[in-house]
């Protein structure tokens, strides 16, 4: 008997992706999936602003979290979230590409650390997201839902 492929990074992220309607609803591309790296891209709509007009906080933060569950995922094993942290350097507007750089620093057995940096079509740093996943021994198997 056979053992099962593994399924890719690419199509680890392709299936998350079609499954995160929230992520979709945000318009996010998926540039680049790989074991321990992402890269994501949006533009700042209209209805993701603040009272202010700029990018609301919660909306940097889920792009940011987005690029950050796709690279902890990508190596084939469900990761979940522990804890999370993001700064916001500079103020986004409406029309703004951003680009999210996920990549893990470091991974143990159990853990794994992750950085994300946001960046504007200027190639200014809008955001800083620092999270940390809980790596179960889990494959994913595509199709799967997990619960």
């Amino acid at each position: 008997m056979s053992t099962p492929t593994p399924p890719t990074p690419q199509a680890i992220v392709s299936h998350l992706m079609s499954r995160d309607a929230f992520s979709q609803w945000m318009g996010i591309s998926v540039l680049e999936a790989a074991a321990g790296r992402s890269v994501l891209q949006m533009t700042v709509r209209d209805d993701m602003v603040n009272g202010f007009g700029t990018l609301h906080g919660g909306m940097l933060f889920a792009f940011a979290d987005s690029a950050f569950a796709f690279a902890t995922n990508a190596g084939g094993l469900l990761s979940v979230a522990v804890d999370c942290s993001i700064s916001f350097p500079v103020a986004c507007r409406p029309g703004d590409v951003l680009r999210a750089v996920g990549v893990e620093q470091s991974t143990t057995n159990r853990l794994a650390f992750c950085e994300v940096t946001v960046t504007n079509q200027h190639e200014v740093a809008v955001g800083y997201f620092r999270g940390t996943v809980y790596r179960t021994t889990r494959p994913h198997v595509l199709g799967e839902h997990f619960g």
